[in-house]
């Protein structure tokens, strides 16, 4: 869910479900009241307006004591002179928050509330003679806020008397209070349950998603990379821990390529160091027999002379290892392509090779099926070295005392040329064969001067192929020799119509 949504949805839910829920509590409240109201008070269905005219259910109340009352003022009105029965009569109102109030002229004979405010005499003056039943009423507002109900007697002594039933109209209907007071509970148990269930919802949707990348951001700041975070909360929060869970990955992988890199360079500086350590001790050891004079024969100079310019080759080559490398790892190759005529070029290659074999005393085979006029676009010097790396491995590892044999095989293959170079070494095991092209990878664990090598001539050739869209493989049979291929795509030109 959205965050836009998710606050949209927060603004209803303050403002709809309080209402919502106040609402359905003052009904069953008022449900809940009407039924007491209806039992207590005798009002046969009650409603809203009941509850709002509090008169009307305090008027109700006191009329059969008003009646009875009535009655004896018709019939025994001398009874409002006996005290017994006031008293009798005052102990029933005051069961219904009433009291009794009687008047012989301008004179109170007798008041049912020890404490009574001056102010019900003087305002009861203003109403007398107002009665035209029992069940009639006057409201006295102010500071009384009472109904009163008068009933008019006389007797042989007493020509003008009143009896007053005074009802407290507050204190009369405790079941108003009553429902404020509930209804008042109700509201701030609502807003707090909504209050809290908002809280939580956004809490859970964005401050605790929130508060996991920030944790996240002190581990990665301290170099810890080994954790991960999930996608939770809200759909942009979500995004962002995404986002942010794909950064980390990112960076774990800079990080787990740097050590690699640095564990490569350092081998690689090993190695470069070891390989050029072996000639250069031979040129040494050359120069310093030349110096003393070892070489006293024109054929010993010339055998001196020329190992020590094939050592420096040796080192020539491994330097341009070195810096083909360091061009090969950050993509600044110079390649120029060109078109070149598979045949002729093969035939210079095998050329070269066969001179360059026969010194080392290799035997040499080469074999060109493809037809004269076939081109390919290609680096020619870069191809040279693809073809020299994986001539120089073989030689590494074809095993001594054994006759060393290699063979160069050129083929038509459809829309590709195909390149095959066989030695006779001892083979590449079946668990090595995926890993050769590898930087760095030997299929020995030990490695010495005899081998050589930086152990980066085989991944220089996988990378010059893929860089010219060709492709390169092997295949291998323990004790038997391994078959080096890699393929071109032949240069075809395309008819323009015209």
């Amino acid at each position: 869910m959205k965050l836009k949504t998710r606050i949209i949805i927060s603004f209803f839910i303050i403002v709809l479900e309080p209402l919502l829920f106040t609402g359905l509590a003052f009904w069953a409240f008022s449900e809940y009241q009407f039924g007491v109201i209806e039992e207590q008070y005798g009002i046969e269905d009650p409603t809203y307006k009941s509850l709002s005219n509090t008169a009307e259910i305090v008027n109700h109340l006191s009329n059969e004591q008003a009646e009875m009352m009535q009655k004896v003022a018709e019939e025994e009105p001398y009874k409002f002179e006996d005290i017994v029965y006031l008293d009798e009569m005052n102990k029933e109102l005051q069961e219904m928050h009433s009291y009794l109030l009687v008047k012989e002229g301008d004179r109170v004979t007798y008041y049912g509330c020890e404490n009574y405010p001056a102010e019900v005499v003087k305002r009861l003056e203003r109403y007398e003679n107002f009665n035209s039943g029992s069940s009639d009423s006057v409201y006295m507002g102010g500071r009384v806020q009472a109904l009163v109900k008068q009933i008019s007697f006389q007797t042989d002594t007493v020509k003008d008397g009143s009896a007053f039933i005074i009802s407290n109209i507050f204190e009369t209907l405790p079941q108003l209070k009553e429902l404020f007071k509930n209804m008042l509970v109700t509201v701030i148990v609502i807003l707090s349950a909504t209050a809290l269930g908002l809280t939580w919802w956004i809490y859970r949707g964005v401050i605790a998603p929130l508060d996991r990348l920030r944790t996240a951001t002190r581990r990665i700041k301290e170099g810890d990379l080994n954790f991960s975070v999930s996608a939770e909360g809200v759909s942009e929060i979500a995004d962002l821990c995404q986002d942010f869970e794909d950064m980390r990955r990112r960076l774990k992988e800079n990080a787990e390529e740097k050590v690699v890199f640095d564990r490569e360079s350092k081998e690689l500086i090993s190695n470069i160091s070891h390989d050029l350590k072996t000639p250069i001790t031979a040129v040494k050891g050359y120069v310093e027999g030349i110096m003393d004079g070892v070489a006293n024969t024109p054929e010993k100079m010339e055998r001196y002379i020329k190992t020590i310019y094939n050592k420096a080759n040796e080192m020539d080559r491994l330097i341009n290892e070195l810096t083909f490398y360091s061009k090969m790892d950050t993509n600044k190759i110079p390649y120029t392509f060109n078109k070149i005529y598979v045949t002729e070029f093969f035939d210079d290659c095998a050329e070269d090779l066969n001179v360059e074999l026969s010194a080392k005393n290799v035997e040499f085979s080469y074999s060109n099926y493809v037809e004269p006029e076939v081109m390919v676009i290609a680096d020619a010097e870069q191809i040279k070295r693809v073809v020299n790396n994986i001539v120089s491995n073989s030689l590494k590892y074809t095993g001594d005392g054994k006759q060393k044999r290699i063979n160069l095989r050129v083929k038509d293959v459809g829309d590709f040329i195909q390149v095959e170079i066989e030695d006779n070494g001892k083979g590449i095991a079946a668990k090595d064969l995926p890993n050769i092209f590898d930087r760095f990878y030997r299929t020995d664990a030990s490695r010495n001067s005899s081998k050589g090598g930086s152990g980066i001539g085989l991944s220089i050739v996988k990378k010059i192929m893929e860089d010219h869209g060709g492709k390169v493989w092997a295949t291998s049979k323990e004790n038997i020799g391994t078959v080096m291929y890699f393929v071109l795509r032949k240069y075809q030109e395309v008819p323009v119509n015209e």
